[in-house]
């Protein structure tokens, strides 16, 4: 089964700077689906890439979380993982090395994997760079090249002197 996308076009999807609009967190709605809050924020990327940041919490256990970046798959209605950073409420096993560990995790979308029919994000390493959902979120915004806008100054009530 071929790779929808190679190793190289991964890389460079991942690398592709993508701008969070100003005030995104504000747009952020979050609608319940099974003890889950889910939410989805469709962008564009610099070169003309398609993506979606898609966040997933539960609202009991607070290790239970999935934020991600997929790529719109061209005329399709497909969206490929690329990024997804998970928490610790489940065993992961990469199926392809027979290793597995109960522990914070980054998926990561590979050729080999889809090569050999599991999902394109199928394998995950540890991580210790977060332990909660607003951590995780914040890796991945560092790992997605996402530009996030920066704060407005707010401006002054008096007028500078002359």
């Amino acid at each position: 089964m071929p790779a929808l996308y190679t190793d190289a076009q991964i890389q460079a999807l991942i690398r592709e700077p993508k701008a969070l609009p100003d005030g995104w967190p504000r747009q952020i709605r979050w609608k319940e689906r099974r003890g889950h809050e889910r939410c989805e924020i469709d962008l564009d990327g610099e070169a003309g890439g398609s993506f979606r940041l898609f966040l997933r919490r539960s609202r009991n256990n607070p290790l239970d979380f999935s934020v991600g970046l997929a790529v719109l798959v061209p005329g399709t209605n497909r969206a490929f993982r690329l990024i997804r950073c998970n928490g610790k409420s489940h065993r992961h096993r990469n199926q392809v090395e027979e290793a597995s560990f109960y522990d914070f995790h980054i998926h990561w979308a590979t050729e080999r994997y889809q090569a050999v029919g599991h999902p394109e994000d199928a394998f995950a390493v540890v991580t210790a760079r977060y332990d909660s959902f607003d951590e995780a979120l914040k890796c991945l915004l560092a790992e997605g090249s996402f530009v996030v806008p920066r704060a407005r100054p707010v401006p002054s009530l008096f007028s500078p002197e002359e």
